[in-house]
């Protein structure tokens, strides 16, 4: 019999290439969907070892009890369901308190009804390290033991931007200090990405516009030529590589209790842009050329993801291979 992982919001773009990524190494896979519908897609596209519980509200006490008691089978946890909304009325009531209890909760969920799971995996951010500083200090040093300060008071007041970055911090600070003071049957540890490029891990996901990150090079890709080029970019790594962190943060005894760094290199669209023109000569009569020699990257901090890197054992994928990836892929889902 597999072994069998529980992943919380299935249908995400991270989390579909865990899951595609689990199936092709043995495993059996649980996912929670917020509704029947997406739970059905997601057994289309993978099968027969993939199944789904429906936990339409995360931040209610015991959304995941049912779920977990549904599936004694299950021995690991992985939590990558958080909300992800900027644009929100209120950023205490729809941003603030969904992501810090939802995260509590789920914490709970596992340590009450599920004593045979061992390995507890929390889908984290660069945002609990910093914000804004990885964009602006060139002397700033990210790393694995580095908090970002940004404080309940400033999510609530500030705008919807920051209310979401503070709930990344405060959501994994809450995490850490459940576990801490409660003392759970399982290890717990994080993955902390920075911005996740990649392609979707199905076809049938491609078409469209992409949620979040994953529209960044599909919308350099749909450029025209008059379009003016965007300059607001960041830290990159692959999606693939992000769901690979997600198995050896499990699999790896080294990695338990840990904070993993996922990271690759720096890149905003005009590098993308740069990188589409090099590979699909037949798409650069539509681009637009915009400046190729703005891509300097001397303003941003620096990542220090030495421990991480050592935990992972593994060989990034470059910005290049994503974004060659990613447009192939794009061009199939369009044709």
């Amino acid at each position: 019999m597999s072994t069998s992982v529980f992943i919380s919001g299935a249908n995400g773009f991270i989390a579909q290439h865990i899951i595609a990524l689990l199936l092709s190494k043995g495993y059996s896979v649980v996912g929670s969907v917020r509704s029947p519908a997406k739970g059905e897609k997601l057994k289309e596209l993978y099968g027969s070892k993939f199944q789904y519980e429906v936990v339409p509200v995360l931040e209610k006490q015991g959304a995941f009890d049912d779920a977990l008691k549904n599936h004694p089978e299950v021995t690991i946890f992985l939590h990558s369901a958080s909300p992800a909304a900027i644009f929100v009325e209120d950023n205490e009531k729809d941003t603030l308190i969904p992501a810090i209890n939802g995260t509590k909760f789920v914490l709970e969920s596992v340590q009450k009804t599920s004593p045979q799971i061992k390995r507890f995996v929390y889908t984290s951010s660069i945002l609990t390290i910093a914000y804004r500083e990885l964009f602006s200090d060139p002397n700033f040093v990210a790393s694995e033991e580095v908090y970002n300060p940004i404080t309940y008071e400033e999510g609530k007041n500030n705008t919807g931007l920051d209310a979401y970055v503070a709930s990344k911090s405060l959501a994994e600070k809450a995490a850490w200090d459940y576990v801490n003071k409660n003392k759970p049957q399982y290890t717990f540890s994080t993955v902390n990405p920075v911005c996740v490029l990649g392609p979707q891990a199905k076809d049938e996901e491609a078409k469209g516009s992409l949620s979040s990150t994953a529209e960044i090079i599909n919308s350099v890709y749909k450029l025209t030529k008059d379009d003016k080029i965007s300059e607001i970019g960041g830290q990159f790594v692959d999606v693939r590589d992000v769901a690979k962190a997600h198995v050896l943060a499990f699999e790896k005894d080294e990695a338990q209790g840990k904070r993993i760094i996922t990271y690759t290199e720096n890149f905003n669209p005009q590098l993308i842009l740069n990188i589409i023109r090099k590979n699909f000569p037949e798409l650069r009569e539509r681009l637009p050329v915009g400046d190729p020699d703005n891509v300097n990257f001397s303003s941003y901090a620096k990542i220090d993801d030495k421990k991480s890197r050592e935990i992972l054992g593994i060989e990034s994928i470059s910005l290049e291979d994503s974004v060659i990836s990613t447009v192939e892929q794009a061009i199939r889902a369009q044709n």
